[in-house]
């Protein structure tokens, strides 16, 4: 699967701190980030990803042209609901185009989880 792993400043280390729990899981996928968070992710890990540019500057838009083109499965995206984000407008719209066409989309690190362990648990079902 295609997964994109997004984290705005205040959920930074949270998405480290969950990469690496489930970094296992992520080394079986192909994984894109915005540049930032992709980055830190990279440094804290051994997974390799994908970087596009850090959100603010375009980067939650390339995901979501990813989403349009249908090369894209699932997103990460711990978004901070208690601090005003310069470029919110995209962050709506990536959570449309994730809406538009049914891409799996976690906003927080319970849901991620979840999502995680779903990856986690078809992996296991195709080895037995």
């Amino acid at each position: 699967m295609k997964i994109a792993l997004i984290a705005h400043d205040k959920k930074k280390k949270e998405i480290i701190r969950i990469s690496k729990e489930y970094e296992e899981i992520l080394s079986k996928h192909e994984l894109f980030g915005t540049g930032t968070t992709g980055t830190k992710i990279m440094e804290a890990t051994d997974l390799k990803i994908h970087l596009f540019k850090s959100g603010p500057l375009g980067g939650d838009q390339q995901i979501g042209a990813r989403v349009s083109e249908g090369e894209m499965d699932m997103i990460i995206f711990l978004r901070d609901p208690l601090t005003s984000q310069p470029h919110e407008p995209d962050v709506n719209a990536l959570i449309r185009l994730s809406d538009v066409y049914e891409i799996p989309l976690a906003t927080n690190k319970s849901t991620a989880i979840l999502l995680f362990k779903e990856l986690e648990n078809l992996a296991k079902n195709r080895l037995s």
